[in-house]
C-alpha cells in the first residue's frame, strides 16, 4: 500500500468512525479539545493534520504571503475598530473576584480553561452572562483614530 493510498483509506474511514474514535485522533494532534463538538468540524480538522503529517503542511513562507494578501483584500477590520493581536498574547481580567486568564491561539482564536471562543466578545459574554464589547472588557480597545 503507498502512502497515498494509506492517506485515502484513513480519510475514508473518518466519516462513519465512532466520535470515540475521532476524539482520539483529535488528542493525537492537537493540545486540547475544540469548544465545538460538531462532528463535521473534528473529522475535517483531523483530516487535514492527517494528510499534513503524509505530505507536508504549507511552507512558511507561501503562508507569511497569504496571511499578507488576505489583510490587504479584507474589508474586516476597516468598517469598524478591530483588535489584532499577536498569538501567544495572554489577557488578564479579574471579574466578579474571579481571575480570568485568555491566550491568543495562533489561529486567532481566544483559548479560556481549554474553551474555544471565536472573538473577546464571545469571552466576554461567557464569562459576564451579557453581551460586551470584548475589546472593552479586556483593555484593548484601539484609541480612537487608530483603526
Amino acid at each position: 500500500m503507498t502512502r497515498s493510498s494509506s492517506v485515502a483509506a484513513k480519510l475514508a474511514a473518518l466519516p462513519t468512525m465512532p466520535m470515540k474514535d475521532l476524539w482520539a485522533l483529535w488528542d493525537v494532534h492537537f493540545p486540547r479539545r475544540p469548544g465545538t463538538w460538531n462532528r463535521d468540524y473534528v473529522a475535517s480538522r483531523v483530516a487535514y493534520k492527517i494528510q499534513e503529517a503524509a505530505h507536508g503542511g504549507v511552507d512558511p513562507d507561501i503562508r507569511r504571503r497569504l496571511v499578507r494578501l488576505g489583510e490587504s483584500k479584507s474589508v474586516f477590520g476597516k468598517r469598524r475598530s478591530e483588535v489584532h493581536l499577536m498569538p501567544g498574547t495572554v489577557l488578564l481580567r479579574e471579574y466578579e473576584s474571579n481571575e480570568y486568564r485568555v491566550t491568543v491561539t495562533p489561529e486567532g482564536f481566544y483559548d479560556l480553561n481549554g474553551k474555544i471562543f471565536k472573538s473577546l466578545s464571545a469571552v466576554a459574554r461567557h464569562i459576564t452572562g451579557v453581551n460586551w464589547s470584548g475589546p472593552a472588557f479586556f483593555g484593548v480597545k484601539p484609541k480612537e483614530g487608530k483603526k
